[in-house]
């Protein structure tokens, strides 16, 4: 067991292309962000866990030494103890401090961020192997976030942060997983400020777009939500009620995306243009179908699009948090014109996963 200072840190994400698909079992492009979680510790000689949280200004003690009650709905450092202790992990009392460049409840994963670094810090403190297995990481960041607090989430967040660079996840049965290669320029993210409602946004959406699909079905018998968008699906979709018309519309239209995405990462020259393209179609998509977008978060985009940016889109679940503008060439202008707009724009690259600080 780890009986010296320990730091480690994850990053956030931006969902490239599949947003809302990963808790349907469809696929995901996502990328690792150069802004970051951190956690840092030192030894107790008890067993308490005290964490200063000062980006959020915020204080909590747990122990060691016996199953936690929840006291709020997302208690997380507690469910990752809970977890871990039912598991027979050894652990003993450390001085945390978690601090974070990454926007706060804004749709760039700072949670799942979160959970995976306190997973991960957990691990390296007990000396367990699994710490340096991202998969390992990511399975667990789900049990902590979701799992245990049956929410409506995915897996995309927490292998996008223990994994970090450009992932692609088939989430299939068994799941499949690639490292695409990287040859993306420079981000513009921005915070629009305005709060959203993650788990709200994503129960909507999952209930009706399933009783959609449902629907279908029994005029399709075979429909799902893998079958292609035909003229008879399209003429089916025509005649469901409007919440589950356009929401399901918007799940297939994304899920074609995202296909051509990943084709166009594989592709053997990377095609800029075309990337930042297929952002601003999915953003279409996301605004008029699943409707998550907001006038702000509008205003923002067209601000970073005028600015020179190749694409833009809204990040994360919607309905507020951030946008992000794909600008490889003067992404100074572009966060300029987007912090004109209302937006708190931050310049990243796509980073590396989760990993143990020096």
């Amino acid at each position: 067991m780890n009986s010296s200072g320990l730091r480690v840190s994850s990053p956030g994400r931006v969902c490239l292309l599949g947003e809302h698909q990963d808790y349907f079992g469809l696929a995901i492009i996502a990328a690792a962000i150069d802004l970051r979680i951190s956690i840092a510790g030192t030894p107790r000689a008890d067993d308490r866990i005290v964490i200063d949280m000062p980006d959020m200004g915020e204080r909590e003690e747990l122990t060691t030494a016996a199953e936690m009650p929840y006291d709020k709905p997302r208690d997380y450092l507690k469910s990752a103890v809970n977890i871990h202790r039912r598991a027979g992990l050894p652990m003993r009392g450390w001085d945390c401090r978690i601090t974070s460049t990454i926007p706060i409840n804004a749709g760039t994963s700072s949670s799942s961020a979160m959970v995976v670094a306190w997973n991960k810090f957990l691990l390296e403190a007990a000396g367990d192997p699994r710490a340096a297995d991202p998969r390992a990481l990511a399975e667990l960041g789900f049990e902590t976030e979701v799992a245990e607090f049956k929410e409506p989430g995915g897996r995309m967040d927490h292998y996008a942060s223990a994994f970090g660079g450009v992932v692609w996840i088939r989430f299939d049965e068994p799941m499949l997983f690639d490292r695409l290669r990287n040859p993306l320029g420079t981000f513009v993210l921005a915070d629009s400020m305005q709060k959203k409602d993650t788990t709200g946004t994503l129960g909507f959406i999952k209930s009706r777009v399933l009783a959609g699909a449902a629907r279908v079905a029994e005029r399709i018998p075979g429909f799902n939500l893998k079958s292609p968008l035909t003229d008879e699906s399209r003429a089916v979709l025509d005649g469901l009620p409007d919440d589950e018309r356009r929401l399901l519309l918007g799940t297939l239209l994304t899920r074609d995306l995202t296909r051509k995405g990943a084709d166009l990462f594989q592709a053997p020259a990377f095609d800029h243009r075309c990337f930042g393209e297929m952002l601003t179609a999915q953003h279409a998509v996301l605004r008029d179908h699943l409707r998550i977008s907001t006038d702000k978060i509008e205003v923002m985009i067209k601000a970073a699009l005028d600015a020179g940016a190749l694409g833009a889109k809204i990040n994360g679940s919607g309905g507020g948090g951030c946008m992000f503008a794909y600008a490889p060439v003067r992404p100074d202008r572009v966060a300029a014109a987007v912090a004109e707009a209302g937006g708190r724009p931050f310049i990243v690259r796509v980073d590396e996963g989760a990993r143990r600080e020096s």
